[in-house]
């Protein structure tokens, strides 16, 4: 089996680069559809569709990561094996037609690990749907659209809502959503289900889970800058936990019951209109009511903010970018108050902001990153962050980047602990081998704080934590 996968990595990497060589890939000027080009360039009969594929592989080594089925923790020191090497492969397959008022899309997704020591495997999922959706209008003749179907939805920088591409699965959902665009801004409104993940059948949406909001953006409003504008709104009911079966694992579990609205305000400065400076700060606030591990419902109050500037060398060799960024989110004070302040962080894609080692969620923390960026080759860029974490409130929980409180091994509220969870630094290289394809590694180092060694030193002790990664996408 372990040769079998590995042939596999092989035969991807010497299929890439004859590729990119032959210039199949390289001539393209859509960099997710090099196919649709060439076929393009053969018919125009082919005009109408949009065909494509990603085939994508990663290897990652973790060493003192929670392992599900060994029953270790994160940062564990002492007993049981933390250690875990593996390969994640994923491949996308889509077809796509349109018509003048009318899209038909479909994508087939096949998620498998080898060698994986997490029992059982979070990131396998054999050959089902990702997308199918119809798309009712045509944006240029009317500015009234109508999306029915599975499909992603991602909004802002995805801090609250996103599509999780880092995951080897993906995060999508049954959803009707009703776009309004025109050349001053665009507003959508959607009412949706997320779809849990199922390896051993076809993935259903979460029949007691709703997500639905209003997400309006302009770039005219405020001169020089994005602003966005949401309401979003949760409600989930008992049944969720198990909407497709009792005694599953937590990546097939529905969230508890809930219901949270949300409303936030997002700004962003557009690209150039500072000069060399960026910056972008968002603010969300969130009422409603929160189900409590016995079954009280607890009346809930939190928000959360962002706020991020940067300076670009634009002349310089490199063009070498620095950054400082702070994230706030708020964690609950008395959990026998009857109320609950931990911010809910909805459906993210946290891989992309809290330290790339997925420690961490927007819930119950303060986060400083300090980040740089240098591209010493036209095609490589080098990126390095430094993230330092404190609780907001030790009378809350440390949670996960899934969003889930740590309550095992020595984990759960430490009033006493001391708020600082610790540090992580964060080191990758892209290289885009051509414009369908690329490269990437990475390293990260965990540095554990006082939170961490309270918490974790009457039964293992804690220690830090390691993580190498190397990825190669290809796209068609």
């Amino acid at each position: 089996m372990q040769f079998n996968y590995t042939m596999k990595v092989i035969c991807f990497i010497v299929l890439s680069v004859f590729l990119a060589q032959s210039g199949l890939l390289a001539q393209t000027k859509n960099t997710n559809a090099p196919l649709n080009q060439w076929l393009g360039e053969q018919s125009t009969a082919y005009d109408p569709w949009d065909l494509g594929a990603q085939f994508r592989v990663r290897m990652e080594h973790k060493e003192n990561f929670a392992t599900p089925g060994r029953g270790t923790v994160d940062f564990q020191g002492r007993g049981g094996n933390s250690d875990n090497t593996y390969f994640l492969f994923r491949e996308k397959f889509h077809a796509g037609y349109k018509m003048d008022w009318l899209t038909v899309y479909g994508e087939a997704r096949d998620s498998r690990t080898a060698s994986d020591e997490r029992k059982p495997h979070p990131e396998t999922d054999p050959l089902d749907l990702h997308q199918g959706y119809l798309l009712l209008g045509n944006a240029k003749e009317f500015p009234l659209t109508l999306k029915v179907g599975r499909q992603e939805l991602s909004y802002g920088d995805e801090r609250l809502i996103g599509a999780f591409d880092w995951s080897n699965i993906g995060r999508v959902f049954d959803a009707a959503k009703l776009r309004y665009d025109n050349s001053d801004f665009w507003i959508d409104a959607f009412v949706s289900r997320v779809v849990l993940t199922n390896p051993d059948e076809f993935n259903e949406a979460n029949d007691y889970d709703f997500f639905s909001g209003i997400y309006a953006s302009s770039r005219t409003i405020v001169p020089k800058n994005e602003v966005q504008t949401y309401f979003l709104a949760r409600n989930v009911s008992p049944d969720s936990p198990t909407a497709i079966g009792a005694g599953l694992p937590a990546f097939m579990t529905g969230a508890s019951a809930r219901d949270i609205y949300t409303l936030g305000l997002r700004v962003k400065s557009l690209p150039g209109e500072f000069g060399s400076w960026d910056y972008d700060a968002e603010l969300a606030g969130q009422l409603g009511d929160f189900k409590s591990g016995t079954g009280q419902r607890l009346d809930h109050e939190a928000f959360a903010a962002h706020v991020a500037g940067g300076y670009t060398w634009t002349n310089a060799f490199g063009k070498p970018r620095t950054g400082l960024e702070y994230n706030y989110a708020s964690g609950d004070s008395d959990s026998t108050d009857g109320k609950h302040g931990t911010f809910d962080n909805l459906l993210p894609t946290n891989h992309k902001f809290y330290g790339n080692m997925d420690f961490v969620s927007w819930q119950n923390i303060h986060n400083v990153r300090v980040t740089g960026s240098l591209k010493p080759l036209k095609n490589l860029t080098l990126t390095a962050d430094y993230h330092a974490f404190w609780l907001a409130n030790t009378s809350d929980s440390f949670y996960q980047a899934s969003g889930a409180p740590r309550s095992t091994g020595g984990y759960g509220i430490k009033a006493n602990a001391g708020s600082y969870v610790g540090s992580e630094v964060d080191l990758i290289a892209t290289y885009n081998v051509c414009k369908a394809a690329n490269v990437q590694a990475g390293y990260g180092h965990f540095f554990v704080g006082d939170y961490v060694k309270n918490s974790l030193s009457p039964t293992s002790g804690a220690t830090d934590a390691d993580w190498v990664y190397l990825q190669m996408t290809l796209n068609f």
